[in-house]
């Protein structure tokens, strides 16, 4: 008999503690196994955290401890799930994000190996059957069965799918001529070129490279302007980590950059490199995941949950354009990619290097005093000029006219006379959708998601609503439900409506949209990215996602249509990201030997975050903002936690939220600084009433114990739901 502590799946914080089970079968058992256990009458997937046999009998156990034990249902795996380093990674990010541990465990394994019931369906290894001669006697064979044995005889292994005579081959398989082997295969085929051609670097890119090597720090911070070459640093440091028997793990932010990466990764290191993210589907990511824990991948690229690869030897972990919002989950456990690099890093003994054109703020505080090592190139490829950049004013009418509220006259003009020279253009409008809204013409009546509260999103492709906040859509009305009035407007603009009018303006272009709508579809990213790089579309329109990574060298003209967006948004960050954004945009513009220009079209020309951009001006920008967060007490000067709490009864919500926010002040007394509750930027979610508190703090240790000794007694016993969010990116 086997006494276990298992985690059940459930990830409320009420059940984060370990269960008792007894296990009388004779299956191998260890720490870190999925069982299949029987909880308040439920069949549920649990995890084994301890084994003890403390005990000779279960009615022993059962006499001491007073409570009835239940048996294991059933020992799912035979080996365990993660090895030592990962399995304290699990436990270092559950208690630094106060999360419950199987949340995290569920975050760290792909849906084949997660300990949840949908596990235990997904799909698991693959195989190709080959079908080869174990005797060559041909005595008593019929001519089509002889046939058949020599085919295969003269060419070692068959596919078995590739043999149409199935019966034939049946009867040599029962006579014993020919047997069936089975060889586990990948599902991902990743479709690239090998090209084997290794660049040399640079007089800056050498310098960076030897910096890192002759130093004995373990965290960098590798600042570059766009077009700088960091990706071909990072192969070159690559490749000497490979060569000392250790492995690589590169993040990027957005899965349109994966592609790209594991291109340039795979022309150097071809069958050694692994992918990981979320476009791949369950049953190639077991794969990718099996190839990775088997050691025969020795690089992982992929978005932010490939932190958790189980690669052994880890020799680097490099974070590209690690100021991205993208790295930060923004569900339960909220754990941030960087944060838990940080974390693996210490425990695998690793370096890491987190890399971007326009850091985060935390990360350049941090480089500046000495915390993380800084290394800088200052200089595009080959001295490639930075692009010329203009910043239209959209308030001044006389950049405007009738045939365009959308495009400024100087923008249209420059779009035609890189058209006209063969040239290509990236258009970045960071919103999607065709309208920011839809309302009624007749009595103004704005349609609004009814979960969220927030004015829906007119899609001109589906002539449909949509809540860009949850999962809210519906056709679009015949008439209004306040007046029966059957003419609407449509406000604002998206990347749907840029496209449209592009098409109206320039009739003989070529063009294409990228945007997380049409990306939905499989390997849309990639075609769209390899046909506008192979020069078969003139214009590329996009969102966020075009805007940072990609090299296209005969892009000249970058044009940001309304670079304003983010600025508007109620968050300390608003101005770090409006400067990041437009920043790496007009880096796309320019990278090959052609002059690049960039056109910024906005209603704020004055504001800091579009003039040190217009100027690629990164250093200006960190002293005026830091200075802004200092008076603002916001990160990096202090750490930030964010606790909302939501229910169906709205009175309820809010009586507990003063009461909590009441406590946290008493405990944190002149230790920290409580903010709210107030209603979030979206105001309800999901039908339910919420309330936000903000938490800032200096001293992590003091406020973990404090939320541990507040949070949970309040939640147990009550219908409410409550989120805490640590290093959240946004209120």
């Amino acid at each position: 008999m086997k006494i276990l502590q298992v985690l059940i799946q459930h990830t409320t914080l009420k059940l984060n503690r370990p269960f008792t089970y007894v296990y009388l079968g004779n299956k191998k058992v260890e720490r870190g196994f999925r069982v299949l256990v029987d909880f308040h009458n439920q069949k549920l997937v649990g995890y084994i955290v301890d084994i003890c046999n403390s005990y000779s009998t279960k009615q022993e156990l059962e006499e001491k401890t007073g409570l009835k034990i239940n048996d294991i249902i059933d020992v799912i795996d035979d080996n365990a799930l993660l090895d030592d380093n990962l399995l304290i990674l699990a436990d270092k990010i559950a208690d630094y994000y106060l999360a419950s541990k199987i949340s995290v465990l569920q975050t760290m394994l792909p849906p084949t190996l997660k300990p949840s019931l949908s596990s235990l369906k997904a799909p698991k290894i693959a195989y190709d059957e080959y079908v080869y001669v174990v005797d060559t006697s041909e005595e008593d064979l019929t001519p089509k069965q002889i046939e058949l044995l020599r085919f295969l005889k003269n060419n070692n292994e068959i596919l078995k799918k590739d043999i149409k005579s199935k019966s034939i081959l049946k009867k040599l398989i029962e006579i014993g001529r020919v047997k069936i082997k089975k060889v586990e295969k990948s599902r991902l085929v990743l479709d690239l070129k090998i090209t084997g051609y290794e660049k040399q670097l640079n007089k800056d890119q050498q310098l960076v490279f030897d910096e890192f090597f002759q130093s004995n720090d373990k965290i960098f911070l590798l600042q570059g302007v766009t077009g700088s070459g960091k990706t071909e640093v990072y192969l070159h440091i690559a490749k000497q980590i490979l060569s000392e028997g250790k492995t690589v793990l590169i993040l990027v932010p957005e899965i349109s950059l994966t592609p790209m990466m594991t291109q340039y990764f795979y022309n150097r290191f071809s069958n050694e490199v692994a992918v990981l993210h979320s476009e791949l589907t369950s049953a190639e990511k077991y794969d990718e995941y099996r190839k990775i824990a088997s050691g025969k991948a020795k690089i992982v690229i992929g978005a932010r949950s490939a932190i958790f690869a189980p690669l052994k030897k880890l020799g680097l972990i490099i974070i590209d354009e690690e100021h991205s919002e993208s790295y930060k989950q923004d569900n339960l456990p909220f754990y941030d990619a960087r944060q838990v690099a940080i974390f693996r890093s210490q425990i695998e003994g690793c370096r890491l290097i987190l890399a971007s054109a326009t850091p985060s703020l935390e990360s350049r505080a941090r480089a500046s005093k000495n915390v993380y090592h800084l290394l800088r190139l200052n200089k595009r490829i080959n001295h490639q000029i930075l692009p010329t950049t203009t910043i239209i004013n959209m308030l001044d009418y006389q950049n405007i006219d009738r045939e365009s509220y959308i495009f400024s006259k100087t923008l249209r003009s420059e779009i035609r006379k890189k058209l006209d020279k063969n040239e290509q253009i990236i258009l970045l409008i960071n919103r999607r959708g065709y309208s920011t809204s839809f309302a009624c013409r007749s009595c103004g009546h704005v349609f609004k998601c009814p979960s969220c509260n927030v004015a829906l999103t007119y899609h001109y492709d589906d002539k449909m609503l949509k809540c860009h906040h949850c999962d809210y859509v519906e056709l679009e009305p015949s008439e209004c439900p306040k007046c029966g009035n059957n003419h609407f407007i449509k406000i604002g603009f998206g990347s749907e409506k840029v496209y449209e009018e592009v098409k109206k303006l320039f009739p003989d272009a070529r063009v294409l949209r990228l945007d997380s709508d049409n990306a939905k579809i499989k390997k849309t990213i990639k075609k769209t990215l390899e046909s506008f790089k192979n020069h078969e579309a003139d214009i590329l329109i996009g969102t966020q996602m075009i805007a940072k990574g990609h090299d296209f060298e005969n892009v000249t003209l970058v044009g940001i249509v309304l670079a304003d967006i983010g600025l508007n948004k109620p968050s300390y960050r608003s101005s770090e990201k409006t400067f990041q954004l437009v920043t790496q945009a007009i880096g796309r513009s320019g990278r090959g030997n052609k002059k690049g220009d960039a056109i910024i079209q906005t209603y704020s020309p004055s504001h800091y975050a579009i003039t040190f951009a217009a100027r690629q001006n990164y250093d200006l920008f960190y002293q005026k903002e830091i200075q802004v967060r200092k008076e603002g007490y916001y990160p990096p000067y202090c750490y930030m936690a964010r606790i909302s709490i939501s229910g169906k009864n709205e009175s309820t919500v809010v009586e507990n939220a003063y009461v909590l926010s009441l406590k946290l002040k008493e405990k944190f007394l002149a230790n920290g600084d409580i903010i709210g509750p107030s209603s979030p930027y979206v105001p309800d979610f999901g039908n339910n009433f919420t309330r936000v508190i903000l938490v800032k703090y200096r001293d992590i240790k003091l406020a973990n114990n404090i939320f541990k000794e507040i949070l949970v007694p309040l939640v147990e016993g009550s219908n409410l739901k409550l989120s805490l969010n640590i290093d959240p990116y946004d209120f």
